[in-house]
């Protein structure tokens, strides 16, 4: 048997690997001899705008705020470095983040906030489409969320980012981070849209405190911040967290309690 690396391809699929090459690095790879420049100009252009179109509805304010310029770079970037797992165009967010993670990263050209904001973007698609479904029938809606166990909804993200990606647009485009990281909660909501609730840092730590795997109430994990922050009158956080919680539950971050 002859290893693989000498294995000759079928004529097609070298023409196809040929064809592609020239698609993604145009400048550097020369088009197939047997296919006018017309032709191919054709394809190129097509590719590259629908897969630009594409990513610009999955990054709206990225787009907007770097100029045509940048962004026709970035894209080719993109088209050049990246190859995607996936040919599916509903995940071309995620193989696009994939690539600022990794190949793109911490390039000169790009602003600070540029993989924060691609992340902040991406999670808003990536809750818009997900098809997780909490279990209702192990969830007591109205349940009393001091004495009994909150449930956070799996459509709520729990972020933090060096920059206020929320913030950023055209005319706001800080240089450096904040002293301050920016902690946020994404969620979709019971009406399907996606909106977003700044948070402090507590209340960060009560919905870390609420995912993990052991059983608390409400009442258990307030008093444990309590004791984290040494509060003099741990009552006051219990009383304080239990009005917060109530408006987590309004807002659909949680969604009742454990049956």
């Amino acid at each position: 048997m002859p290893e693989q690396a000498d294995v000759i391809q079928p004529d097609f699929i070298q023409r196809q690997r040929a064809f592609a090459a020239h698609l993604r690095d145009p400048t550097q790879v020369e088009r197939p001899e047997d296919v006018e420049d017309r032709r191919m100009a054709i394809y190129r252009d097509l590719v590259f705008n629908n897969v630009s179109a594409l990513l610009s509805g999955n990054f709206p304010v990225i787009r907007r705020i770097l100029p045509d310029a940048h962004w026709n770079e970035l894209i080719r970037d993109f088209f050049v470095r990246h190859r995607a797992k996936t040919p599916l165009f509903l995940e071309l967010g995620q193989e696009f983040l994939d690539f600022l993670q990794t190949a793109r990263t911490g390039d000169p050209r790009d602003p600070p906030f540029l993989l924060e904001l691609a992340h902040y973007e991406w999670v808003e698609l990536a809750l818009q489409i997900s098809d997780v479904e909490p279990d209702r029938t192990r969830i007591d809606p109205s349940g009393d969320l001091l004495d009994g166990r909150p449930v956070v909804s799996p459509l709520a993200w729990n972020l933090s980012y060096r920059f206020p990606v929320h913030r950023i647009r055209p005319d706001l485009q800080p240089d450096a981070p904040p002293p301050e990281p920016t902690h946020l909660v994404v969620y979709r909501t019971p009406d399907d849209d996606i909106a977003f609730l700044e948070i402090n840092a507590v209340t960060q730590r009560l919905l870390i405190l609420l995912e993990e795997e052991t059983p608390r109430t409400g009442r258990q994990v307030l008093s444990r911040i309590a004791e984290e922050l040494g509060h003099p009158d741990p009552n006051r956080i219990i009383v304080f967290g239990a009005g917060l919680m109530e408006d987590l539950r309004t807002k659909g971050i949680l969604l009742g309690t454990q049956r």
